[in-house]
């Protein structure tokens, strides 16, 4: 720069031609700021998605469909479907949602167009049954880990069955990405899927002959407390303390972190040495609660099940309640708020809402046992008894003794398909196996009462009912010879209890031989006619 062109006006040219480097500099930035403000304002107006909304998925048929977004301050929104066409105006934060009317079922794959200041379009998008299938390990267990999950893999081209497989560590932030896209069924895309879940899915699909539509948000040692939104747990004195937990962790945790990393360390070196040896390999260390993220209290509810509403379901498959164990008693409580909160936040009424009991689990004992795994089962059956438009599906026969994760999803999946048909889309059959009822006790009998029978209670090796235990008042259990006498009564007693005041069923963590069923062949569930304190009795 010479000195005449230093001394002149900002803007001026020194040549009549050339800018100073001053002004350049200027006229730069300015530019900068224009291209900045236009791209902020494209990316206001913009239209965004849930990342539930992709190309491949299916809308709940003969309900009303929401469908929600973002775009710029004031935008007139049209969503477009069919035949269909409705608009909205978006709020002052950019929100908008409309609903679509109820719809028929369709396998003709149909567009999905949502116009504003510009045009999305999703592809692919079929009309059918969607289901959300979550809990914690058995829902997440997948289907190529499963028994004969090989098979069904090979077999698994269903196109008309979509998948929704929610992300475990997108949700919670560890890693970038959207939840999940919807996939086409193929041995290619259901590998990774939940087992329960696709079997439930495919016995749907083959008969009702529709599309199906299943959402897999589980998590593995996950607590019930951790898919409940903490408002509904803060209002109740009993569930309160399951986020009072979480104050106590977080002052735990820098000192637990680094014993567990102290932990992780010794076992590497001894892995490596036991590697080297050929010793048997050392278990590694349990990660402490103060480490899971996924126990803390509405953790899950806020990144896996929060952003799945208000999308339209037909109803939410439940396997949980084996981290829940230690407070067996606290269940019937926590889980009944936390269907009543997922309800209330779906804003659909009281959709179906099935709950896999827990199965039979730990070794055969020879005598009644009071332990916490079937008192937690129990307090399952009673959420499923008080709770309008639930479900109990009972596994107590096909579970493992020494493996916490049976590998038997199929048997799951279908009794989950068969009380969906029965008692969801109005099939003529029975939802599941008897359900007691009442007990009338009489002298030295007990008179058990049951509903669901069918043709008549019958057990499946045709032998008498076994597993059945009495007491006095005394609070102390023995086995008991039972009868099934006409078409819904059991008949108990035992030489050893005069005036028996409970009874038990299957009760036991692993009951050797729970025979008691009706025509569908799906056994009792476990019950007890007693209301005596547990072992878990207070445990907040």
């Amino acid at each position: 720069m010479d000195e005449a062109s230093a001394s002149l006006p900002l803007g001026r040219m020194a040549d009549n031609s050339l800018p100073t480097l001053l002004t350049m500099k200027i006229y730069y930035r300015f530019a900068c700021l224009c291209w900045l403000t236009l791209l902020a304002t494209g990316l206001a107006a913009e239209i965004r998605l849930p990342d539930l909304f992709t190309d491949h998925m299916v809308l709940q048929r003969e309900q009303s469909v929401p469908v929600w977004g973002q775009a710029a301050p004031g935008s007139r929104i049209t969503v477009s479907f069919a035949s269909q066409e409705v608009q909205a105006e978006t709020d002052k934060t950019g929100q908008w949602r409309v609903s679509l009317a109820p719809m028929e079922a369709s396998a003709d794959p149909a567009t999905l167009t949502i116009t504003g200041d510009g045009t999305l379009t999703l592809d692919d998008v079929l009309v059918g049954e969607v289901w959300l299938c979550t809990g914690q390990s058995n829902m997440q267990w997948r289907l190529l880990e499963s028994a004969g999950g090989e098979e069904a893999i090979a077999a698994a081209d269903y196109p008309e069955i979509r998948l929704f497989n929610v992300s475990r560590s997108v949700a919670f932030g560890r890693e970038e990405g959207k939840l999940a896209n919807w996939v086409r069924c193929s041995p290619e895309t259901v590998p990774q899927f939940s087992g329960v879940g696709y079997f439930f899915g495919l016995d749907l699909y083959r008969r009702l002959g529709i599309p199906i539509g299943l959402i897999n948000s589980s998590y593995g040692g996950s607590q019930a407390e951790a898919w409940t939104p903490r408002s509904y747990l803060a209002a109740d004195t009993a569930l309160a303390p399951t986020i009072a937990r979480e104050e106590i962790w977080a002052a735990e945790r820098p000192a637990v972190q680094a014993e567990f990393d102290r932990q992780v360390a010794e076992y590497k070196t001894a892995r490596a040495a036991a590697e080297e040896s050929g010793d048997k390999l050392p278990r590694p260390p349990r990660v402490p609660d103060a480490l899971r993220d996924y126990r803390i209290a509405g953790s899950i509810y806020g990144n896996m099940i929060e952003p799945l509403t208000p999308f339209a379901i037909r109803g939410a498959l439940w396997y949980q309640g084996e981290s829940n164990e230690e407070r067996a008693e606290q269940y019937e409580g926590l889980l009944t708020t936390m269907i009543r909160s997922w309800r209330d936040e779906w804003g659909q009424g009281d959709f179906p809402f099935a709950i896999v009991q827990l199965p039979n689990f730990r070794a055969v004992s020879e005598q009644p046992e009071d332990e916490a795994w079937s008192h937690l089962r129990d307090r399952q059956r009673r959420v499923a008894e008080s709770v309008d438009n639930t479900g109990l599906i009972v596994t107590i026969d096909v579970g493992e003794a020494n493996d916490i994760h049976p590998t038997n999803k199929k048997d799951v999946g279908s009794r989950l398909a068969r009380w969906a048909l029965a008692q969801v889309y109005g099939a003529d059959e029975l939802a599941g196996g008897p359900r007691f009822e009442r007990v009338k006790f009489k002298n030295s009998k007990a008179i058990l009462y049951f509903d669901r029978v069918g043709d008549g209670l019958t057990t499946r090796d045709g032998e008498a009912p076994a597993e059945f235990a009495v007491a006095g008042q005394d609070g102390e259990w023995t086995w008991a010879e039972a009868n099934i006498v006409g078409k819904d009564k059991v008949v108990v007693r035992s030489a050893s209890v005069d005036r028996p005041v409970a009874v038990r069923y299957a009760f036991n963590r692993n009951p050797a031989n729970p025979n008691l069923t009706n025509d569908s062949g799906v056994p009792a569930s476990p019950f007890r006619t007693d209301d005596f304190t547990g072992p878990t009795h207070g445990r907040r």
